[in-house]
């Protein structure tokens, strides 16, 4: 499938403009393998076609695009240190500065909804909705499709079993065929909703805890600075932000510090 130098520029502009991704000189294999489906779906036969129709103001196809250049890698309990951490440093510590109660908790860049429902499940086994803890969790991504998947909360046994122990599996799925399903109690924790964070986040008011793993990687410095400010601005005083561990972001730029002892978590530099 053909790429014509004016259309690879076309895409890399309006991804940029849309969705944040970065995408270099040399990457033209990964428009052509990603794209490829919506061409088919238009009835184009190749990516000039994608493109003239972007060019002709198609909002649909530009939104098609942006999902299936869209990254959706994740896991549940990804990278699984961090997750230890949260459970034996973060969230008591947050608790302890809680007279009433109630944690909000944002998976910003939630992909397939793991991550987010990775949280409901360590939130319950640690137990505090007994103690009297309310405890809201929003999760959001760019794309509608895999927030559809998301929603569904069922999953595949790889995608299920991938990085859960056994006991956790057993005890926060219910299997049905070939597919393991998030039992109730997590699944209704979790809220889902559309968000490109390019566009800000403010109206979402602030939270304790905003996990943003894997994300800012896609992104351009100028970008990265401007989102990190964003979730910042939607941290409370002394909440906590998760980032991905392989991400080294201008965090003093952007008004915060790292906290010691958890890996990519960072504070307001006056969080005591």
């Amino acid at each position: 499938m053909n790429l014509h130098p004016q259309d690879f520029l076309l895409f890399v502009d309006v991804l940029r403009r849309e969705s944040g991704l970065v995408l270099a000189p040399g990457q033209e294999y990964l428009l052509k393998s990603r794209l490829a489906p919506v061409a088919d779906r238009y009835g184009v036969d190749d990516l000039a076609g994608v493109a003239r129709e972007i060019r002709m103001g198609s909002p649909q196809v530009l939104r098609d695009v942006v999902e299936a250049m869209s990254t959706h890698e994740t896991s549940f309990f990804r990278d699984m240190l961090p997750f230890r951490q949260l459970q034996e440093k973060v969230l008591p510590a947050l608790m302890r500065a809680r007279d009433d109660k109630t944690l909000r908790i944002w998976s910003a860049g939630c992909a397939s909804g793991q991550e987010a429902y990775s949280v409901a499940m360590l939130l319950h086994d640690m137990g505090i909705a007994h103690e009297g803890w309310k405890y809201d969790i929003l999760a959001t991504d760019i794309s509608h499709q895999v927030l559809e998947k998301a929603k569904t909360a069922s999953y595949t046994a790889f995608e299920a079993q991938r990085g859960v122990p056994v006991t956790t599996l057993l005890r926060h799925f219910n299997q049905a065929d070939d597919m393991w399903a998030v039992k109730p109690h997590i699944r209704d924790a979790v809220k889902f909703r559309q968000l490109n964070l390019l566009e800000g986040a403010g109206h979402l008011g602030q939270f304790d805890l905003i996990l943003c793993r894997n994300v800012l990687i896609y992104f351009d410095a100028g970008t990265r600075l401007s989102v990190l400010s964003d979730l910042r601005a939607s941290l409370k005083r002394d909440g906590v932000l998760m980032l991905g561990a392989a991400e080294t972001p201008p965090a003093e730029a952007a008004g915060l510090r790292l906290l010691d002892g958890v890996m990519g978590g960072y504070v307001r530099p006056n969080a005591e």
